[in-house]
This record gives C-alpha cells, structure tokens and sequence, in this order.
C-alpha cells in the first residue's frame, strides 16, 4: 500500500480511549479535511454497531473549523438497539466544543424491493486522464497546490468533463468523477464505509461554482461545508471504481446545494451523497 493511502487508513483507524471514546488525528496540511472527519466519525460509530446491522445512512453537520494541531475526540451516544434499526451519535470534539456532529442509522439485512436508476454514460476511466497528473503540473507553478493535491497519490480520480484550474469560464452545474483507492484495501466492510465518507468529500462543494466560473471565483468567495449526507443503498468496494455523478441544483442565500449518486463498473446505485455548503462574497472581492 503506498504510503499516503497508508496514512489515511491509519487515520481512519481511530484510537479507542474510554468506552464509546475514541481519539483521532489528523493529516499534516494546515486545515482539517472534512472528508477526514466524516471518516473518523464513520468509523467510531461501527465500532459500537454489532455486526448483523450495517450502516445504511448518516446526517452530519460541520460546526466549527477543526485545528489540524490537535487530536479529535469522537463521543459515541448509543441511541438505540432495536431488532431491525440501530441508532448512534456521533460528537466530534476539539477544546472541549463539539466542532462537528452526525447521526448515523444501521439496519439488520431484509428483503424487499430493488430497482435503482441507470448509471449515466459515460467514458470509462481507462479513457480518462488523473488528477494526480493534471495537478502535478499546477503545483510546479504553485506550491500551495500540495496543501490538497497530496490525496490524489492515495485515491486515482479521473474527471469526465475536464474543467481545468485556469479555467474562468461559467459551465453547466453537473461533474462526473471516477473514483477508487490505488492499493486494494482489507476486506473490512466498515473501512470501505469510511473511505467512501472520506472520497465523498473530495471536489464536492466545488460543483455548486461552476455556473458562476469557479477558478474566477477564487479569492472572492469563502468556502465551507455547513452540512453531509450519505444513505448507502448496496455493498460496494472503495478500492474498485466508482462513478461519482454530482450536480447542483441551486444556490442561493450565500448556499450552495450538491447532491451525488455513487455506481459501480456495472451500473448499480450503492450509494447518494447531499452536501449544503457556504459559499459567501468575500466583501472586496
């Protein structure tokens, strides 16, 4: 496993303290990746989650900026264990405030009824140029690149609609992103559960910009996730491609809405993801 994706797994890999206590840390780039903390509250929520139910959704809401210089503790509430349904949560906690906090809801495996919407087309990632590559040139030009771009060595993300960073133009709100781990991962049901919390994250709230021109946008708008849902619909493999199809389909009142459906190489749905982010006019800019 190469040694970014070793790092984020270790990170995900949070330290149990205290019963329904657990401790977190943080990649080294000044600022706390919100797909880290969706991660890490994943994680500590299934390890109080008995095994025949399994995560089906989460709700989570990001309070206050993190500090990337201190560990995160996660406060467990067991909320409910019922026979079909179990309910956790999850407190994100840094100087003794809650900085981020989540719902999350595990269902016992049932029957029923199953239909899904088709994938849409798309070329395949085999035809698709990296991020890791697109953004190796940037940062030749501009360091401040590696703050972020260092994850791309861990997750192989392959855009659709190549919208490059220098970009100014406006352009339909929509993305279409393959996605996977570069190294196959362990066969930990609940690590790939996080990891797709973790990549869920990734190029999300930019989507809400592209009808205003997102690279002339920058330095004019401040950015942030205010809220994250994730409703996992089938088993999938975050070390297997996935298609990320996001869009955005309002904004308004300094707030940008993305929603996006994750599918497998064969066309199923497994999993949906919703964010609201901030994106407020920098006075001046």
């Amino acid at each position: 496993m190469n040694p970014v994706l070793a790092e984020i797994v270790d990170l995900i890999n949070i330290e149990r303290i205290e019963e329904n206590l657990y401790r977190g840390q943080n990649h080294d780039t000044e600022h706390v990746f919100g797909g880290q903390v969706l991660a890490q509250g994943i994680a500590a929520a299934c390890r109080t989650i008995d095994e025949p139910h399994d995560l089906h959704s989460i709700h989570a809401y990001f309070l206050r900026a993190g500090d990337w210089n201190l560990p995160i503790l996660y406060d467990v509430d067991r909320i409910r264990d019922g026979r079909s349904f179990t309910t956790r949560r999850v407190s994100a906690i840094q100087r003794g405030r809650a900085i981020f906090d989540m719902a999350l809801s595990g269902q016992k495996a049932e029957p029923g009824m199953n239909h899904c919407v088709p994938m849409p087309d798309v070329p395949p990632p085999e035809a698709l140029r990296g991020d890791r590559e697109v953004f190796a040139e940037h940062a030749r030009a501009n360091p401040e690149v590696e703050r972020y771009a260092f994850r791309f060595e861990a997750i192989d993300v392959r855009q659709v609609e190549r919208i490059s960073m220098t970009d100014n133009d406006a352009h339909p709100p929509y993305k279409h992103t393959w996605l996977k781990t570069r190294d196959p991962l362990p066969d930990d049901p609940h690590l790939h559960l996080a990891m797709l919390g973790y990549m869920s994250d990734l190029d999300f709230m930019s989507t809400s910009m592209l009808p205003h021109g997102r690279n002339a946008m920058r330095g004019q708008v401040y950015g942030a996730s205010l809220d994250h849902s994730l409703w996992f619909h089938r088993p999938f493999r975050a070390d297997e491609w996935l298609l990320f199809a996001k869009e955005s389909p309002n904004a308004g009142g300094a707030r940008g809405f993305v929603r996006g459906q994750f599918f497998n190489r064969e066309g199923d749905l497994v999993a949906t993801a919703a964010q609201e982010c901030l994106i407020r006019p920098v006075a001046g800019g």
